[in-house]
Order: structure tokens, then sequence, then C-alpha cells
């Protein structure tokens, strides 16, 4: 039985990718063998959108997407905010020069 699931992210500075969700974000997670981090994420959900190719995003959900901006502030930079049907989003800025996603679902969310 499938018991959970694992989200690989490629960057082109891991290393700083990883420090920043260990101390700026604040996840918690294991040192798999020689400072090789994994992360436990917060109760998920996948989507499948249409789309002209094969792709994937992570996107971090939030109740109020205005106080978690205000409350990272000053330690993240984000991207504009837009208004979806299925949802308010902005992005994150990674060291890496990647982003990751984070929104407020306007839907039901399966948690």
């Amino acid at each position: 039985m499938i018991n959970g699931a694992h989200l690989l992210i490629y960057s082109t500075d891991a290393d700083a990718d990883r420090a920043f969700v260990r101390d700026v974000l604040g996840f918690r997670g294991v040192d798999a063998g020689g400072g090789w981090l994994i992360f436990a994420l917060p109760p998920g959900e996948v989507a499948f959108h249409p789309g002209e190719r094969q792709s994937a995003e992570l996107y971090l959900m939030c109740d109020d997407l205005k106080a978690t901006m205000a409350s990272l502030e000053k330690k993240v930079t984000f991207g504009e905010i837009a208004t979806e049907r299925w949802g308010i989003r902005t992005t994150i800025a990674l060291p890496s020069g990647g982003v990751l996603g984070l929104y407020q679902p306007t839907h039901q969310t399966a948690i």
C-alpha cells in the first residue's frame, strides 16, 4: 500500500536551498547521510492540470496569504500576487534562483 510521497526538486544550488528551507521556512528534516537533508512536508494534495508538456510545480498552501507573507517578509522575497480561479498565489524566491509557489486556496481542499 502507498504510504507517502517523496517530491524531488532539482536545484542549481541544492545546499543553499536546503539551508533556506530549514532555516528560513522552518521545515524539519532528517540528515539521510553526508548532509543530505530530507524535509517533512505539511499535509498535501495533488492536482493534475492540463498542459503542453509534463512538468511539476510545488505550491505551499496557507490559510491567509497576506498574513503568511507578512510573517516572512523580512526573510523572503516574494513574486507578484495573482488571483486565479483556484486561489490567490505568489512565489517565494529560493537562493538558487528557483521559486516555490505559495497560495491560499479558494476551493475546497482535500486535506
